[in-house]
């Protein structure tokens, strides 16, 4: 798709002019007055701004403790005080906000490396390097962010930059050579792809911030053409991981580091092409990629939730409006105009995100989303993803979501066949997520974790046998019917020998309009029977669900309460969630759940 097109393509690639810079004092003073004062508010917070300084024991406390949180607070801290001061003095234009920018441009320059730490390594799955090598950069997602978040920021404020000293501008492209273009061109890492590995969300978000650092400054045209036709080899790869669905086997969550990375890459190819990728975004894939999020969304600020993925998988921002409008899909627009609005002061300004470029689209977008019409109702379809198993059905009272697949997907939980349910938007029985990462996040001992496990989604456990992690533990026999509302599996398969099973079955139904009803039935093997537990995860306890939920063919023998404390889970739950462990009555092969 994209190789084919660049290799057909022999003219001059074009300047990439996303927007204006801040010489054009015309398209900034026109931009939404909201928008404008509240990013001069938030630029003014960052006035005076002691950065930090990443030191070699910040880099060191992974390889020691595992703990990655407190120097990628310290690292993204530093990025998003730039963000901001940029867009303020980009809007204000008195040079106020100019020498603390300056500041925050040589404090991110002067860094030892700028790949975090749990990504220092030059093989993909090999045991991290305590401390980087400034001879040989390593290219993590957070590298060449870094490097397009220094690239948008000379973009927009070379002229004022320069004015100040022609060595800022000049140092930013020094760094951008050594640390982005250099390794990107004359080394391969796993991300870039080859055709035989399997990619993930690092794919594109990698590729579409080297093709910012490229075409955002002033490099030579030879270069910004090798790192083309790079990028649009790599585009490939990532994409031959999607199934036609456009399914992200990574979550609602991912899709921001997925589908709209891949959205950016297109755009971009087609500006500087002048408009030789068009026809791609009204392919049937893309269009799927790009409505997937509004596809999976339940209601508010909740999606559903699988692996990794949060169930609280963030507002929109113009990028899927964005992405909405290129594909040429009118709903995904009016679904992501309207939950961008619904968003507030963060929607607008994104003051958590790292790339400066993100925060830019929203400036140069929110005055047309403001003026979409939105007072046509949505209508969201009940979707079957065969790519991934994802189902998820929904009347006006219920909505039912249900894994079948495998326990392969990139960062996988061991949660094949699990459910959720929200009644009237509120979650009811839930996937918990993931806690903050760690080094035994992404190690061997991943399934330690206990969010990890089946025993911790809605899913029996027999004996003490879970779920297996790998492409071979799986949903077979799936039936799937939309106008039933009704998907059923074969479950014997995603658990190992041991369990002793000679089938598993499950089945879950949305009868519209009245309620939910999941039922188990399973056998075993000759002389291998064993103890039951199923495991029910539920958002509130389950002395107050009593009155909608019936469980029948089992007894509930305990209710776990499960405090959260992390700081991840905590942004999706603000209170303690519940484990319900029931047997099924004695001689009972059939458990079934009815949600009201």
């Amino acid at each position: 798709m994209f190789e084919e097109i660049a290799a057909k393509y022999q003219k001059s690639l074009l300047p990439y002019t996303p927007c204006a810079n801040l010489s054009d004092r015309a398209a900034w003073e026109g931009l939404d007055e909201e928008w404008r004062k509240a990013s001069v508010a938030l630029g003014e917070r960052y006035l005076g701004f002691e950065w930090p300084y990443l030191s070699a024991s910040d880099f060191l406390e992974f390889s020691k403790t595992g703990n990655r949180v407190h120097f990628e607070n310290k690292m993204f801290s530093k990025r998003h005080a730039l963000d901001a001061l940029v867009l303020a003095e980009c809007v204000e234009n008195k040079g106020r906000f100019l020498e603390d920018i300056i500041n925050g441009i040589f404090s991110i320059c002067d860094e030892s490396a700028w790949n975090l730490p749990p990504h220092n390594s030059y093989e993909r799955d090999k045991p991290q390097l305590p401390l980087p090598d400034l001879t040989a950069p390593v290219l993590d997602l957070f590298c060449c962010e870094a490097g397009a978040v220094l690239a948008t920021a000379s973009y927009l404020l070379a002229p004022a930059l320069d004015r100040f000293s022609p060595f800022i501008t000049k140092r930013i492209r020094y760094e951008l050579e050594r640390r982005i273009f250099t390794p990107y061109l004359t080394c391969h890492f796993w991300w870039m792809g080859d055709g035989v590995s399997p990619m993930n969300n690092w794919t594109i978000w990698c590729t579409q911030n080297v093709l910012l650092s490229a075409f955002l400054t002033d490099t030579d045209s030879a270069l910004r053409r090798q790192v083309f036709e790079k990028a649009c080899k790599s585009a490939d790869y990532f994409l031959a991981e999607y199934g036609e669905d456009g399914c992200c086997d990574e979550g609602a969550q991912y899709y921001r580091h997925a589908g709209l990375c891949l959205y950016l890459v297109l755009e971009l190819c087609n500006r500087v092409t002048g408009g030789a990728f068009s026809s791609l975004a009204h392919t049937e894939k893309i269009k799927n990629i790009a409505s997937y999020i509004y596809k999976v969304h339940v209601e508010d600020k909740y999606y559903v939730n699988f692996a990794d993925c949060s169930p609280v998988a963030g507002r929109c921002s113009a990028r899927e409006y964005l992405f909405g409008k290129l594909t040429g899909q009118p709903d995904m627009m009016r679904f992501a105009a309207a939950d961008f609005l619904a968003g507030g002061t963060d929607s607008l300004l994104l003051p958590s995100e790292n790339n400066l470029f993100y925060r830019l689209q929203n400036g140069f977008a929110v005055s047309e989303i403001r003026r979409l019409d939105l007072s046509a109702p949505l209508s969201q379809p009940d979707v079957y993803y065969p790519s991934v198993g994802l189902f998820a059905v929904r009347d006006s009272h219920l909505f039912l979501a249900v894994k079948a697949g495998d326990n392969a997907d990139s960062h996988n939980h061991n949660d094949t066949g699990s459910f959720t349910v929200y009644r009237d938007g509120r979650p009811l029985f839930i996937d918990v997520g993931v806690e903050s990462y760690t080094k035994k996040t992404f190690s061997p001992q991943r399934y330690e974790i206990w969010t990890m496990q089946s025993a911790w989604h809605n899913l029996p456990t027999f004996g003490d046998v879970q779920q297996h992690d790998g492409e071979a533990f799986c949903a077979t026999g799936v039936e799937c019917s939309l106008a039933d509302a009704s998907i059923s599996m074969e479950l014997s398969h995603a658990y190992p020998e041991e369990s002793g099973l000679a089938s598993y079955r499950r089945s879950a139904r949305l009868i519209r309009g009245e309620k939910i009803v999941i039922r188990d039935s399973f056998s075993f093997l000759p002389g291998k029977e064993r103890p039951v537990r199923l495991s029910l995860m539920t958002y509130d306890h389950p002395d107050t669900l009593k009155d909608i939920v019936r469980l029948t063919g089992a007894r509930i023998v305990s209710v776990e309460e499960v405090p959260i404390t992390d700081a991840r889970l905590s942004t999706a739950w603000d209170h303690s969630l519940y484990r319900t462990l029931a047997e099924p009555l004695e001689g009972c092969h059939e458990i079934e759940l009815e949600i009201r």
